[in-house]
């Protein structure tokens, strides 16, 4: 046993010089070169005591048995290690030392075993991935086949509701279309009636002329005095005549506001119409959503099945090469075997244990062409699934396009019913405006501004804005302490409208001024409730700018495009406040100088009223302005020198009514048509209780008189609305300043102004209950001022 540590360690060669060896050297050289790789390779592999070589059994302790390394674990054998155990070779010192060969075959079966053991249980690691595989497989097939099940069914849904769709869609363009023709015969028949009315008044002119010339006949030539009276007869005939048809045209009025009405309830409905096909489309764009992620969770479940195939490819071939190195180890092993009986001599036992693991080898390769064989025709079927997974997806994707292209569709004819509906929305707001015009109806808009930090806690909604058709956009409700007070008026601005949307409706009342017509636009409403806001804004931010700016731009630009029709217009413009009962001129050069307490110390202004329903201020400084330019630096002036202090309401609180006036003359000089308008915007200081505001010494003075103008204003409110004789205009400034506005033939709208605080409950409600009585007052139809010369003073009514 001394001889076999005297074997030389293995001297490092290239591939060259090692097949020279092989071929040039003895058989015996060849084992003893192969001992020794083996020799190094076990040893520089982390130092198991499995794989030692037999020749070093003094410096290495024995391998553990078969038992002891089933009982601790199964060691794992990297690549070279088994080549390693399949190249080692016996080396013996004499050519017949049989004993010492069979210690080293013992040790060499102990650590086949040991390989084969780690090569069982890589393939039982194996055969239970393949099942992980096979069951992920499987999932995928249900799920793709769930997933083509639900887009058929979705598809089928998708149809119908697109088929019902279309049928209220040409159910809708059919009534749009009878109501336009409806309205365009409405139209047709008032123009018809103010033609007859004009007809009616230029007959009724030249009946009087020709009084007046058989007056004087009459007079001169007692002969024609009998064909004077038969003439005279006949007049009064054809009189009567007219005033019979004065009554009828009367009559077809009340027909056309009859058919209004109808139009009106049609128009409800087919609003009503939109909304339900409004709820359809949503349905459709959560159901296509939804589409949308199923056929995204396909494609990802495809690319799953991508990777895995990919995978189980890599793992095959990896199966192939190892059943083709196993192949070549069991040919090894034969040869081994062969070349053993021919020089040892082996004993018949050992022989036939050589051949049953050997026949056991064979038999674990060929189960491992079956399970190769087995996996790919899983592989052949996983492509075959991805082939018609593909297929699906790109059927998939087609329909989506389709439903995309259909979806278009319906969002095209959406939106053009929904400009047909805003067109009709537009002519009912002009036919309203005139109906209220003819009434004489001061028209009432109500704004709700947002709730700010300073406000308290709210742990209910104060306001609420009803949802039914007949109200959207006119109604609000009120709760206190669990009651709600409905209003309606003729526009309601929740807390989300912008300054440009408040404008675009009063932006034709604007123009009327233009047109010669006298305009008054005034805010109303508690301390704090947006009024100032809502007519001035913020004029540095272009999308916070209030009304009198956006107002006197509209002024502008609108005179600048009439100019191509000959029209050429004057404006002047003054700025006033009612500061405690007393005048203050806001444009004076006094209040530059001397604040804002100059303006009233050194004259009196007085308010007087003509023949035409004009209203003029005494010594007020009036501006000629001829851009919007020279106009906003008026606006900063009067803001700079207004009455303003703080309460513990409002931090910046408008102490004085702000009475603004744009008078307006226009001239065309091809038809010689001259008008005269008159725009004035008022804002008015905020009604408060002193229990809140916490007003005292001048605040209180203030605070007293604020609420003194506006309680005279509810007084002439109440008296208009009663229709009663007497109307105390004179009881106030402020009331007398805008008699012309409240009794007159201007055209008057009020913005009244609603906090949602709810500490402000109470003030929210009387302000409402005041613009509702403000609109039902009804103050005269409003009269065109043409061929007046233009006054060196400024009107204000």
């Amino acid at each position: 046993m001394a001889s076999r540590n005297q074997n030389k360690p293995p001297v490092p060669r290239n591939p060259v010089t090692k097949n020279r060896a092989a071929d040039d050297g003895p058989l015996d050289k060849r084992r003893r070169v192969g001992t020794d790789r083996l020799t190094a390779a076990t040893s520089s592999s982390r130092g198991r005591q499995a794989l030692a070589p037999m020749n070093n059994q003094k410096d290495v302790p024995v391998a553990p048995s078969e038992t002891e390394a089933t009982e601790t674990e199964i060691i794992e054998f990297t690549k070279e290690e088994v080549e390693a155990l399949l190249n080692e070779r016996f080396k013996p010192k004499t050519k017949f030392d049989t004993k010492a060969k069979q210690e080293w075959m013992t040790e060499y079966i102990k650590k086949l075993k040991v390989c084969i053991k780690w090569f069982q249980k890589g393939l039982q690691e194996l055969a239970e991935e393949k099942d992980k595989l096979r069951e992920t497989l499987d999932s995928s097939e249900k799920k793709c086949l769930e997933t083509e099940a639900a887009m058929i069914n979705k598809e089928e849904e998708l149809n119908a509701i697109i088929s019902k769709l279309e049928t209220k869609v040409s159910c809708l363009n059919e009534s749009l279309a009878k109501e336009e023709s409806e309205k365009l015969d409405a139209l047709d028949s008032h123009k018809r009636e103010k033609e007859a009315r004009m007809a009616s008044e230029k007959t009724q002119d030249s009946l009087r002329e020709e009084l007046g010339r058989a007056e004087q006949n009459l007079l001169t030539a007692n002969e024609k005095v009998k064909t004077q009276e038969d003439m005279y007869k006949r007049l009064q005939e054809y009189n009567t005549s007219l005033q019979q048809y004065n009554t009828k045209l009367q009559n077809e009025v009340k027909v056309a506001t009859d058919a209004n009405k109808h139009l009106e309830k049609e128009k409800s409905a087919i609003l009503e119409n939109h909304t339900t096909l409004r709820g359809h489309y949503s349905m459709l764009q959560k159901e296509f959503t939804s589409a949308k992620e199923s056929r995204d969770d396909a494609v990802k479940q495809k690319e799953a099945a991508k990777r895995e195939v990919d995978i189980l490819r890599g793992e095959l071939q990896q199966v192939r090469e190892d059943r083709e190195k196993q192949l070549l180890r069991v040919q090894e092993l034969t040869s081994e075997l062969k070349t053993s009986k021919e020089h040892t001599g082996r004993t018949v036992a050992e022989i036939d244990n050589l051949i049953l693991k050997s026949s056991a080898l064979e038999d674990t390769c060929s189960s491992q062409r079956e399970q190769i064989s087995l996996l790919q025709s899983q592989l052949a079927a996983a492509t075959q699934k991805l082939k018609m997974a593909d297929m699906s997806s790109s059927e998939i994707r087609t329909e989506y396009e389709e439903q995309k292209r259909i979806v278009s569709d319906l969002q095209d004819r959406l939106k053009d019913a929904e400009t047909k509906l805003l067109e009709g929305e537009n002519l009912r707001k002009k036919l309203h405006n005139t109906i209220l015009e003819l009434k004489g109806n001061i028209r009432v808009f109500c704004r709700v501004r947002p709730l700010l930090p300073d406000d308290g806690p709210t742990t209910e909604a104060t306001v609420s804005f009803p949802s039914a058709l007949e109200l959207a956009g006119r109604g609000i409700e009120l709760y206190q302490s669990g009651q709600k007070y409905p209003f309606t008026f003729d526009k309601v601005f929740d807390h989300s409208a912008t300054q440009q949307e408040v404008f675009m409706e009063i932006s034709q009342l604007v123009q009327s001024a233009l047109d010669g017509y006298k305009v008054c636009i005034f805010a109303y409403g508690q301390t704090g409730s947006g009024k100032t806001y809502t007519m001035m804004g913020r004029p540095d931010a272009p999308l916070q700018k209030g009304l009198i700016p956006r107002s006197l731009e509209q002024v502008f630009q609108t005179s600048q495009a009439l100019a191509v029709q000959g029209w050429k217009y004057k404006m002047q413009a003054s700025m006033l406040e009612i500061y405690n009962e007393t005048i203050r001129d806001l444009l004076s050069p006094r209040q530059i100088t001397g604040g804002a307490e100059g303006g009233g110390a050194g004259k009196q202004y007085t308010i007087r009223h003509d023949a035409d329903g004009n209203t003029y201020v005494s010594d007020l400084t009036i501006v000629d302005v001829c851009s919007i330019r020279e106009v906003s630096s008026l606006l900063q002036q009067a803001a700079h020198n207004r009455s303003v202090g703080k309460t513990d309401m409002n931090e910046h609180s408008s102490r004085s009514h702000l009475v603004f006036t744009l008078r307006i003359y226009g001239v065309n000089e091809s038809t010689e048509q001259q008008v005269q308008g008159v725009l004035n915007l008022i804002d008015l200081a905020g009604s408060e209780r002193l229990s809140r505001s916490g007003a005292t010494g001048e605040r209180l003075k203030e605070t007293q008189a604020i609420n003194k103008s506006l309680s005279s204003l509810s007084d002439v409110i109440f008296a208009l609305a009663k229709k009663e004789d007497h109307v105390p205009f004179r009881n106030s400034k402020l009331t007398y300043l805008l008699q012309p506005c409240l009794g007159g033939d201007s055209k008057t709208l009020m913005f009244v102004n609603v906090s949602p605080d709810p500490s402000s409950v109470g003030e929210s409600l009387c302000s409402l209950r005041f613009a509702a009585r403000v609109n039902s007052c009804e103050i005269g139809i409003p009269r065109r001022q043409t061929i007046k010369p233009l006054d060196s003073r400024l009107s204000c009514g």
